[in-house]
């Protein structure tokens, strides 16, 4: 088994977080990004979307997708639980999951990558405009998480969850995106805080 690795890229490090948090350890590849060697043939000719990260099984079976990857790794070893714990304790993570990827994390990189210089070559054709557009969507969620985070410690409930790691991820992406959590949400500050100071964070 062996992961093909993106360094510091959003999708690869939340699965390195998910293992962390699992005391997990598997064989990396790394992959420079920089150097644009997610498209040349070791990953291509497993991933043809380019992208990482991207799971080669010992049988050659591959996974990509960081939520699929983090799935099967959840149900080969189901402790701790990430992925919530009974009908409605995985209802919550999936909702809140889902609602961290589509309005913090895709909001975060669309203002990236259609902004940043150094993507011109990779967002095609990298439209300004649309970045500007998502920064604000970004803040506004972050305000909406506010208040549910004035409730409960964890982004889904009372458990650490990947929500919480997805919602790292994409607040940890935002100063290259040049967005800021507003100095009035609180509960976020507290929360990110926490999750950020966890030894997983560092993975």
């Amino acid at each position: 088994m062996k992961l093909f690795d993106g360094g510091r890229a959003p999708n690869p490090r939340r699965v390195r977080v998910f293992l962390a948090e699992k005391g997990l350890e598997v064989p990396l590849v790394p992959v420079d990004m920089g150097a644009l060697e997610h498209r040349q043939q070791p990953v291509s000719s497993r991933n043809p979307l380019q992208r990482l990260p991207v799971l080669e099984l010992d049988d050659g079976t591959i996974i990509t997708e960081s939520g699929a990857i983090c799935r099967y790794f959840e149900e080969l070893h189901p402790e701790p639980a990430l992925f919530g714990r009974g009908a409605l304790g995985k209802a919550k993570v999936e909702m809140w999951q889902r609602r961290m990827e589509l309005n913090l994390l895709v909001c975060v990189a669309a203002a990236f990558r259609h902004i940043h210089p150094a993507m011109k070559e990779w967002e095609i054709p990298q439209i300004p405009e649309w970045g500007e557009a998502n920064k604000p969507k970004a803040l506004e969620f972050l305000r909406l998480l506010d208040g549910e985070l004035a409730q409960r410690e964890f982004v889904a409930g009372e458990a650490y969850s990947i929500a919480d790691i997805t919602g790292l991820i994409a607040i940890d992406f935002m100063k290259p995106a040049r967005i800021k959590v507003p100095e009035d949400c609180a509960n976020v500050q507290r929360w990110y805080q926490a999750i950020s100071g966890r030894p997983s964070a560092a993975a």
